[in-house]
């Protein structure tokens, strides 16, 4: 039986995903075989030796210590795509509230309650939260993932002209893109030409703050902003100033600061981007899947951390696999060859110093599987099947 934590409460969709004859699956799991989160953050646990894998129900991982866990041999996973909809949802109704003031609209309306009068009152008040239409402004998105692509092409069909900015654009998303967006390489650019600029990019060394001081100098005056992907994306001290200043018109985030909750400009959101029921099963339905398929098969599809490779596991054969620090191929196929082990079959990626192997055969010795355990740079092995 593989056993599985559960971290955050987690679609029962997605768990029923695992073969009840095969699986358990609870949040008090002891020694799991892997561990599926949302939010909770993982920075701080002790990891059992017997975890193999963790899967976050989502696409974000930034509370998962992805390189403690590479050097223990855990994969782990994300789910990219999976909240995409609810997320680009969320973002499309952040342009409209950031554009027309419609919380602080909703709010006066509210405290009108009891007064005399009340339709001549909003006549005359209405005025106060006139805002642009989206139709015929510029959005900036910067990253161009499942998200931000979908974001794009909703804008054009609202009338918004796009500007894209992704340095590690893929294939795939560019040819998913309306042939109006236009694709920068200067995110310089793009915050000088946006009336709306929406972030949906990783959290790395690289995007940390590129909504900041030097950013939002370059962008117009009135810039519109929203963040509905990571709080480390936003300068938060260079955003209120911008919002005080009147740089800035508006800034809706689903990250916001004490600071933020009551400062006129900004429409703070309690992290509900993903917060959808369809967006939560489908994230743990794809973790789950994810998992399975490591656990049985050793296939690895969506990993943040180790080479993706997935291969048909051919009926009644066993199959090892092999996760490497450096590139050892060789000298793991040649302790094996001692062993009458043949490499014909055998898959093999790098993730730059991360290798992984995976052989077929139709049995693997104990001696056979020690000798590749003693092989230099070996991090982990397992035997399936």
């Amino acid at each position: 039986m593989y056993n599985i934590l559960t971290l955050n409460k987690i679609s029962a969709k997605g768990l029923a995903q695992f073969d009840a004859q095969k699986y358990t699956y609870s949040d008090t799991a002891e020694n799991p075989d892997a561990v599926i989160v949302r939010s909770a953050s993982m920075h701080e646990m002790d990891l059992p030796e017997s975890v193999k894998a963790i899967a976050r129900a989502g696409a974000g991982y930034n509370n998962i210590p992805v390189d403690k866990c590479t050097e223990k041999g855990i994969c782990v996973f994300n789910t990219p795509g999976a909240n995409a909809n609810a997320v680009k949802e969320l973002t499309i109704l952040g342009l409209l509230m950031t554009s027309r003031r419609i919380s602080p609209a909703i709010d006066w309306c509210k405290s009108l309650k009891g007064q005399d009068e009340i339709s001549k009152k909003i006549e005359k008040g209405k005025s106060n939260f006139a805002g642009p239409e989206i139709m015929g402004k510029t959005l900036g998105v910067i990253g161009l993932g499942a998200i931000g692509v979908k974001v794009s092409n909703a804008a054009v069909t609202l009338g918004m002209k796009v500007i894209g900015y992704d340095p590690f654009l893929s294939d795939k998303a560019a040819s998913m893109l309306d042939n109006s967006i236009t694709i920068t390489s200067k995110v310089e650019q793009l915050f000088a030409e946006s009336d709306y600029i929406t972030v949906h990019a990783p959290l790395t060394d690289d995007t940390k703050n590129i909504v900041g001081k030097e950013t939002l100098a370059i962008a117009k005056d009135g810039v519109r902003v929203l963040n509905f992907a990571r709080g480390g994306l936003v300068d938060d001290d260079a955003i209120v100033e911008a919002i005080k200043s009147g740089k800035c018109a508006a800034y809706a985030t689903d990250f916001p600061n004490d600071e933020m909750l009551d400062l006129d400009g900004v429409i703070p959101l309690p992290h509900l981007g993903a917060s959808t029921p369809e967006s939560e099963e489908n994230c743990a339905v794809m973790a789950a899947n994810q998992i399975s398929d490591y656990l049985e098969k050793g296939n690895i599809v969506n990993s943040v951390n180790l080479p993706c490779i997935s291969k048909d596991m051919p009926a009644g054969s066993k199959r090892l696999t092999v996760i490497t620090k450096g590139d050892v191929c060789e000298k793991v196929y040649n302790e094996l060859a001692k062993f009458a082990v043949p490499a014909e079959g055998a898959v093999a990626a790098m993730r730059k110093d991360i290798g992984y192997i995976i052989i077929d055969s139709e049995n693997f010795s104990d001696d056979a599987v020690a000798a590749v355990k003693a092989v230099e740079g070996v991090i982990a092995v397992r035997v399936l099947g």
